[in-house]
C-alpha cells in the first residue's frame, strides 16, 4: 500500500501505521455505537488488515492523534469505509472533510467500481463525497450481530 500524507494548517492525515495511537483509537471505538466494547486485540487485527487513515494535530515534533478511518478493500473494485471518527474536542473544524478528501484522493483507491459505508448520523458529510442511499436496496443483503462485543462468554 502506498504511504500517503497530506497537511492542512497544523493537522496531518497519514496512512503510516506506525503513527496510529492504539489507546486513542481503541478508546474511541470501544465506546462508539457501531463497535461498542470491541476488544483491543480484535481492533489490532482489523487495523493490521486494513488501510488506515490517522488524523493528527502537529505541535512542533509532537503528533497527537485526533481522528481515524479504516478502509477495507481489494484495491481493484471495492472499498468499505468504516470506523470513522474525529474526537469531540476537534469537531467543527472541517477535519472530517479534510480526512474524507484524503481518503478519496489516495492513489490505491482510484478507479474503484463501488464504495460502501454504513452510518447512523453522518449522511450529510458523506453525500458531499459522492455517497448516496442504496439505489436498489432489495439487492443488498447483510448479516449483523448487534452487540457482539458486549456478549459475555
Amino acid at each position: 500500500m502506498t504511504l500517503y500524507e497530506q497537511r492542512q494548517d497544523n493537522f496531518l492525515v497519514s496512512t503510516d501505521p506506525t503513527k496510529i495511537d492504539l489507546a486513542v483509537t481503541h478508546g474511541y471505538l470501544a465506546r462508539a455505537y457501531w463497535s461498542e466494547g470491541i476488544p483491543e486485540e480484535l481492533l489490532v487485527r482489523a487495523i493490521t488488515n486494513s488501510l488506515c487513515f490517522g488524523v493528527y494535530e502537529e505541535e512542533g515534533e509532537e503528533l497527537t492523534q485526533i481522528g481515524f478511518a479504516r478502509i477495507i478493500s481489494d484495491y481493484a473494485t471495492y472499498a468499505y469505509l468504516c470506523d470513522v471518527f474525529i474526537l469531540e474536542d476537534y469537531r467543527g473544524k472541517g477535519l472530517s472533510k479534510f480526512m474524507m478528501t484524503c481518503i478519496k484522493a489516495h492513489p490505491d483507491l482510484q478507479g474503484l467500481r463501488r464504495w460502501g459505508l454504513v452510518t447512523r448520523d453522518a449522511h450529510g458529510l458523506y453525500r458531499q463525497f459522492g455517497f448516496q442511499s442504496i439505489i436498489n436496496p432489495e439487492r443488498y443483503m447483510e448479516i449483523t450481530v448487534p452487540g457482539i462485543y458486549l456478549k459475555k462468554d
